[in-house]
């Protein structure tokens, strides 16, 4: 059975290489690095040049650009050119690494490009196709559970809290073998929403197996959309955050994760406004009491 191909944006290639990387053969990722250090050059080379410089074979090159959404070198070419001019690539901008010599307002403002950076980069990345009918999945489930493990958890525990206000049948789950039985235990139609930034959490691949033998909806809200948990997911959704080396798994990933939450829970309340903010209401009266 061939391989899904991504669904690659205008504006999306570096980020895209970026949320495959890990899942890029040592060929690849000599290519995908290349890319990365000097898109400019890279959007000029013929394939035998481009073969060159990565040390690499011109199919070794094809099968690159195929691998990340495109017919061939040209078509790449072409949309990485449209990228370079359109967010005037510098990287004095997208390197947000703080230095030992920075003051605290000087590392505030590079956590804030960072930031913007993470949101603009999974608005790119995500396929807004899929996140409209995760929202209807969603609205029509009986029952949805978010699980997630390590931080990924406080992301789940979220899901629970923002949509169990207006009134939908939402739990969260972080240890293992309760994700398990949850997943056992669901139905034909209801929603298991799996957060992983890496996508190889083993807890969350071996609950969607489960889930799926009961004919559970999967969604994986993941950077990366050749991992092995979005290969067993419904639907994927791609959170940004290339990290950076002395930030990591921190707040990029995890600003990164909640707008896609956000992005599901505003999609869904406008299709029903009325009624959902009227489960609000009730739900703030009484915790506010």
């Amino acid at each position: 059975m061939a391989e899904k191909r991504i669904k690659t944006n205008v504006g999306a290639i570096i980020p895209t290489i970026n949320s495959v990387y890990e899942s890029l053969s040592p060929a690849q990722k000599k290519i995908a690095d290349f890319v990365l250090e000097s898109p400019s050059e890279a959007s000029e080379l013929s394939v035998s040049e481009l073969s060159k410089v990565t040390d690499s074979s011109d199919a070794s090159i094809i099968r690159f650009c195929r691998y990340i959404g495109f017919d061939g070198l040209k078509d790449f070419k072409a949309g990485l050119g449209i990228e370079i001019a359109k967010l005037n690539f510098d990287d004095s901008i997208l390197d947000t690494d703080i230095e030992p010599s920075d003051e605290s307002s000087v590392v505030a403002m590079k956590l804030k490009s960072r930031l913007d950076n993470v949101i603009s980069e999974t608005i790119n990345l995500l396929n807004f196709s899929e996140l409209d009918k995760v929202a209807e999945c969603m609205s029509q489930a009986k029952s949805v559970a978010a699980i997630g493990v390590g931080s990924s958890g406080i992301t789940a525990a979220q899901v629970k809290h923002k949509f169990m206000r207006i009134g939908m049948n939402v739990d969260a789950f972080v240890d293992g073998h309760n994700m398990y039985m949850k997943a056992a235990l669901m139905n034909q139609g209801d929603v298991l929403l799996g957060i992983s930034h890496s996508g190889t959490t083993n807890e969350l691949i071996k609950s969607f197996k489960i889930a799926k033998e009961s004919g559970v909806t999967t969604v994986a809200i993941t950077h990366n959309p050749r991992s092995a948990l979005a290969k067993c997911a419904d639907y994927v959704l791609i959170n940004g955050n290339r990290q950076s080396q002395l930030q990591g798994d921190s707040i990029g990933t995890k600003i990164a994760q909640l707008f896609v939450v956000d992005l599901i829970y505003s999609v869904l309340v406008k299709t029903d406004m009325t009624d959902k903010m009227s489960k609000k209401s009730r739900t703030i009266k009484v915790v506010v009491k």
